[in-house]
């Protein structure tokens, strides 16, 4: 069986992080494996508080997993400050995993910051370098590229822009712009489209962590970077269209849909 590696952190309320992406791992068939790097009380409506992991528990989670277990790929998501950005980076570095796809987690749904200012140099000077594929959404694409974003030819010199700081590919997600969801794609040399429909839901909480996640499974059982994005993008809009009503705010994402309605577990 195949294997990806989630560093992230934790969501208590189980639609984000951590949580989102072993459910992502496993709707693909492969096994998953988890670095806390934060812990989140959270739920469907807010952020309440973080809690970092000592860097040197961080660290002796990544190598206990390297040291004895083959890691097919690499997903990374909420990384909070940056000394944890360091110890990440260094950690990789000595280990060299094959496929590393960067989810650049900034802020939650509910508005609280999940990566701090100071750290956003440390994210683009140490870990978009390691990063076979980095997947910022427009805001966080902002951020990184100091400039704002509003058009498709805007998210085109955001790719390079971001593919300039050492990234091997780009994947800039269109969300948040007017129509459609297309996200775009940049590996160095040609820019593909991932067309996708938008779909009218409140219940779109750890779609970011979700869809990377997907990914970086794909990249895992040997799917082409551009083919893992393309089926990635089918998972999650099926996801996001049977998405779970649950909680009072944003609810989580339908990760295990194509599975439940096999077994006629499909809820209403």
């Amino acid at each position: 069986m195949k294997t990806a590696l989630t560093i992230a952190g934790s969501d208590s309320g189980g639609g984000a992080g951590i949580q989102a992406d072993l459910k992502a791992f496993s709707a693909h068939g492969v096994y998953g494996m988890s670095v806390i790097t934060a812990v989140t009380a959270q739920n469907t409506q807010e952020v309440r508080s973080v809690q970092d992991i000592e860097i040197s528990i961080i660290k002796d989670q990544i190598e206990a997993v390297f040291d004895d277990i083959r890691v097919d790929s690499v997903k990374i998501g909420m990384l909070s400050s940056a000394e944890t950005v360091d110890a990440v980076a260094q950690t990789l570095q000595k280990y060299q995993p094959r496929f590393v796809v960067l989810d650049p987690v900034m802020v939650s749904k509910g508005g609280h910051h999940l990566l701090q200012l100071e750290a956003v140099s440390a994210l683009k000077e140490k870990m978009i370098p390691l990063a076979t594929l980095i997947t910022p959404n427009i805001p966080e694409a902002e951020v990184l590229v100091m400039d704002n974003i509003h058009s498709a030819d805007d998210m085109m010199e955001a790719c390079l822009s971001i593919y300039a700081l050492g990234a091997k590919a780009v994947l800039l997600k269109g969300g948040h712009l007017n129509g459609d969801p297309n996200d775009l794609l940049f590996d160095g040399e040609n820019f593909t489209w991932i067309k996708g429909t938008r779909i009218h839901t409140k219940n779109t909480h750890g779609t970011g962590c979700t869809l990377s996640s997907a990914i970086a499974a794909n990249l895992a059982k040997g799917i082409s970077l551009i083919d893992s994005v393309q089926e990635a993008k089918k998972y999650i809009t099926l996801a996001i269209t049977h998405s779970l009503n649950l909680g009072n705010g944003h609810g989580p994402t339908n990760h295990f849909y194509e599975l439940y309605k096999k077994a006629d577990l499909v809820t209403k």
